[in-house]
């Protein structure tokens, strides 16, 4: 497995994951990600040009063996309790953020869910916010 990661990388690592559970990333997902690593509170403090290389790190991390379960374990491990649903919602707003959330990224958001121990309740008004924030008139 690898190090502890910091929150901070354990949400890029969540992001950069969901990004790519359907084998592309999309422009708009990697917009959608450096934007929320430029504003949101989660990344106060984190430099920003370090982005690429936690992206290439988690990408390593899930080539090798058991990849999408120690990409998963290493975002359990190191989310402190009140950040497993910031990482969850972030996720969401990558799936949202192309407009179409395929299947394998709704797999990823189950199983990012199961294993931060998140309630149904919350993942579903969770998924609907980031849904809605995308929604075109």
């Amino acid at each position: 497995m690898t190090s502890e990661l910091s929150p901070q990388e354990a949400l890029i690592y969540a992001m950069i994951t969901m990004a790519a559970t359907d084998n592309k990333m999309s422009d708009a997902e990697l917009r959608r990600i450096g934007t929320m690593v430029k504003e949101l509170p989660a990344f106060d403090g984190f430099d920003e040009t370090t982005l690429v290389g936690h992206a290439q790190a988690c990408g390593l991390l899930m080539s090798g063996q058991h990849g999408l379960d120690s990409v998963l374990d290493a975002i359990a491990d190191s989310l402190p309790a009140h950040m497993r649903e910031t990482a969850y919602v972030l996720c969401c707003e990558v799936a949202a953020s192309d407009e179409i959330v395929r299947r394998e990224e709704q797999r990823f958001l189950q199983l990012l869910a199961q294993r931060l121990g998140l309630d149904q309740l919350s993942c579903s008004a969770l998924a609907r916010a980031a849904s809605a924030r995308h929604q075109r008139p």
